[in-house]
């Protein structure tokens, strides 16, 4: 038996997906519905595009909203927690992933860095 164990390509998917409702866009991972269709299909080159465009906008968004956040920590944060990031990932993409496991956890705050 092998110990093969794949690790699936990394999505901008935020698990909340309005396309199936007939939005043109996510509102959980603002992908248009043609990105999301085919995003599997699309070049590296072509899927960076795409993180960059959602990345910037994360930035605009959470970076102004957690003014006293500690990105350090917040990484560090998301390691401990075994969260995958590219290396690439923006302090909006970064701050994201930390709310996003601190939706359900609020203890959890102080410890992400976003406290």
């Amino acid at each position: 038996m092998t110990q093969d164990r794949r690790i699936a390509t990394l999505t901008p998917c935020a698990g909340r997906c309005s396309t199936t409702f007939g939005d043109n866009v996510c509102r959980g991972c603002r992908r248009f519905s043609h990105e999301i269709i085919h995003w599997n299909s699309y070049t590296p080159e072509q899927q960076l595009s795409i993180w960059t465009r959602l990345d910037i906008q994360l930035d605009q968004i959470l970076i102004p909203m957690l003014p006293h956040a500690n990105l350090a920590q917040a990484f560090a944060f998301l390691k401990l927690k075994r969260v995958r990031l590219f290396e690439h990932a923006s302090t909006g993409r970064t701050l994201y992933h930390a709310l996003k496991v601190c939706e359900k956890n609020i203890y959890l705050a102080d410890e992400s860095g976003l406290g």
